[in-house]
C-alpha cells in the first residue's frame, strides 16, 4: 500500500508539473448549419457559463488561458451548392474561417481548445491545426456516428455527417467539384484515423471502413476489452511510433443518452462518463495533444436537468483532457484525518 501511495502521489505531482507549462486557447464556433436542429448553436455558451475557463485555472492547474472569443464569417460562397449538401455555402464559409483561427491558436503555442457548434466544424478544425503543424496528424474521432459520408451517400445531406470524407485524402475522387474549396489542400490520411464509441453506422461507411482497414474500436469492443485496452490499440493504430500530434474530436452523443441526453442524434447504448473522461486522461499524459473539439451540446433538447447533466458531461470530458486528475492520493499529514476513537 506505501508503494502505490509512492506512485499515486508521483503521479498527480507529475499531472501537476504539465498542467503548469501548458497554454490553452479557446475558440467558441457557435455553428449550427452542417444539421437541421436548432440550439446546438449555443452550446459554447452553456459550457463557458458553466464556468469553463475557471475550471481549467482552478481544477487543472492551468496558468495560461486564453479567450480568443467566438468565429465569426463571412458567406464568400452566396448560393454555391453541391447535391446533396445542405448549407454548403455556410458550412464551407465558416470552415474556412475557423481553419485560420485554429491555425493562429497552435501557432501562438497553445492547445486549441474549440467548442461547437455541431460536428461540420471538424473540417476547419483539423485542416487549421494540419497547416499549422503536419498533415501527417493523428485524429482520434469519438462519437456514436463514423462522419464518414460523401454527399452521393448520406441519407440526409447534412454536413455534419461527412466532415471526415470530406478531408480524407483516400476520399477525393467520391467528390465532384466543390466549389469556394479551392483553400482545402491539406488532407487527411485515414490512416492517421481511429475511432472509438461507435455504434451507427450507414452501409457506404462500413464498407469504406473495411474496405480502407481504418482503424474503429466500437462498443462490442470496449465491452469485450475494456476502455483502457482499447483507448492503447487505438493511440497504436492512428500512431504507430508515438510522435504525431494529437487531435480529438469529441462528440457529446458518444455517450449514452442517459449520461448527455441534451445532443442532436443520441444513441443508447453509448459510452458511460467514466470511460469518456477515461479517453480523455490517456490522451492527456500522451503530452501530445495539439487541439479538441467538444460538439453536439444542444441546450434546446430536453429539460433544465438534461441540459445540465449534458454540460457537466462535457465540462468532465475537457477537463480531463487538460489533466484533472480524480485519483485519490495520501494526504500530505495525517493530522488532516481526525483519530478514530471507537476502535
Amino acid at each position: 500500500m506505501k508503494k502505490f501511495n509512492r506512485i499515486a502521489t508521483t503521479c498527480i505531482s507529475y499531472t501537476r508539473r504539465l498542467s503548469g507549462s501548458i497554454k490553452v486557447g479557446v475558440l467558441d464556433v457557435p455553428f449550427e448549419k452542417g444539421q437541421d436542429k436548432s440550439g446546438v448553436e449555443i452550446g459554447p455558451k452553456s459550457i463557458r457559463e458553466a464556468g469553463l475557463i475557471q475550471k481549467l485555472i482552478e481544477c487543472c492547474g492551468i496558468k495560461d488561458v486564453k479567450d480568443y472569443g467566438e468565429v465569426k464569417y463571412l458567406n464568400n460562397c452566396v448560393n454555391a451548392q453541391v447535391l446533396n449538401m445542405k448549407h454548403y455555402d455556410d458550412v464551407i464559409s465558416c470552415s474556412r474561417e475557423l481553419s485560420d483561427q485554429v491555425e493562429k491558436v497552435i501557432r501562438d503555442g497553445r492547445i486549441c481548445l474549440t467548442l461547437g457548434g455541431d460536428h461540420s466544424i471538424g473540417i476547419g478544425t483539423i485542416h487549421g491545426h494540419m497547416k499549422a503543424k503536419t498533415e501527417d496528424l493523428a485524429v482520434l474521432w469519438v462519437d456514436a456516428h463514423a462522419d464518414l459520408n460523401t454527399n452521393r451517400s448520406s441519407q440526409s445531406g447534412n454536413i455534419h455527417g461527412m466532415p471526415l470524407a470530406v478531408l480524407a485524402k483516400e476520399l477525393d475522387y467520391y467528390w465532384p467539384p466543390l466549389p469556394g474549396a479551392d483553400w482545402l489542400k491539406c488532407k487527411l490520411s485515414l490512416r492517421n484515423l481511429a475511432y472509438i464509441g461507435l455504434r451507427s453506422l450507414d452501409p457506404y461507411e462500413h464498407v469504406i471502413m473495411h474496405n480502407l482497414g481504418i482503424a474503429h474500436f466500437d462498443m462490442f469492443d470496449i465491452q469485450r476489452y475494456g476502455i483502457d485496452a482499447v483507448v492503447s490499440a487505438a493511440l497504436d493504430k492512428m500512431d504507430p511510433d508515438h510522435n504525431k500530434p494529437i487531435h480529438v474530436s469529441f462528440d457529446i452523443d458518444s455517450l449514452d443518452p442517459l449520461e448527455a441526453p441534451s445532443t442532436g442524434t443520441p444513441v443508447r447504448g453509448g459510452l458511460l462518463l467514466r470511460e469518456g473522461i477515461h479517453i480523455m486522461t490517456a490522451i492527456y499524459k500522451t503530452g501530445r495533444l495539439g487541439a479538441l473539439d467538444l460538439v453536439e451540446v444542444n441546450p434546446k433538447i430536453g429539460n433544465q436537468s438534461d441540459v445540465d447533466r449534458t454540460v457537466t458531461a462535457a465540462m468532465h470530458i475537457i477537463l480531463a483532457a487538460f489533466g484533472q486528475n480524480r485519483r485519490l492520493v495520501k494526504p500530505e499529514s495525517n493530522d488532516l484525518i481526525p483519530p478514530n476513537n471507537n476502535k
